[in-house]
């Protein structure tokens, strides 16, 4: 079968397929773009996923160190605590004694100490009682000697006289 086309038509058709053409190839450079994007998007997400986990393991790390050193620090808290205590304490026994403590058992010297407490425990571990123990007021009169089982008596060190 043989058609008929006029020119007009076909030229028509000519144009059309042209255009066609032209649309077609456009679509096809647009996908290609598309593509290209997409395949640059799809990189891109990789490496910041990367990049993310790289970043949450560090963190873990810091997190870590960060709790060790919070436990260091609470350590060096009570270190420097304890250090000034033994340096409190270490000045408080170091100070020059300006007396000493003399105990008398019925009169009779039974031993000298530097505190007043070390004067009374060794006295109880000689048998004293543990209580009843009496500071004596001072410009007071003594009891006589022979009728206190435990005394102690604070003696002053040194000499304040002048020698003569």
């Amino acid at each position: 079968m043989i058609a008929i086309v006029r020119t007009r038509t076909l030229q028509s058709l000519r144009t059309s397929i042209c255009e066609e053409r032209a649309a077609t190839a456009a679509a096809c450079s647009e996908a290609e773009h598309a593509t290209d994007s997409a395949i640059r998007a799809e990189a891109a997400l990789e490496e910041l996923r990367a990049v993310l986990a790289s970043t949450a393991a560090k963190a873990a790390r810091l997190e870590g160190e960060l709790e060790t050193l919070r436990g260091q620090s609470l350590l060096d808290t009570e270190d420097r605590q304890a250090l000034r205590t033994l340096l409190r304490i270490t000045r408080k026994r170091s100070a020059a004694a300006d007396r000493v403590y003399a105990l008398f058992h019925l009169g009779e010297l039974h031993s000298v100490h530097a505190t007043l407490e070390a004067a009374e425990s060794a006295a109880e571990a000689e048998g004293a009682p543990r209580s009843g123990w009496t500071a004596q007021t001072p410009g007071a009169a003594l009891p006589p000697a022979a009728e206190v089982v435990w005394r102690v008596q604070s003696l002053p060190l040194g000499c304040d006289r002048k020698a003569t």
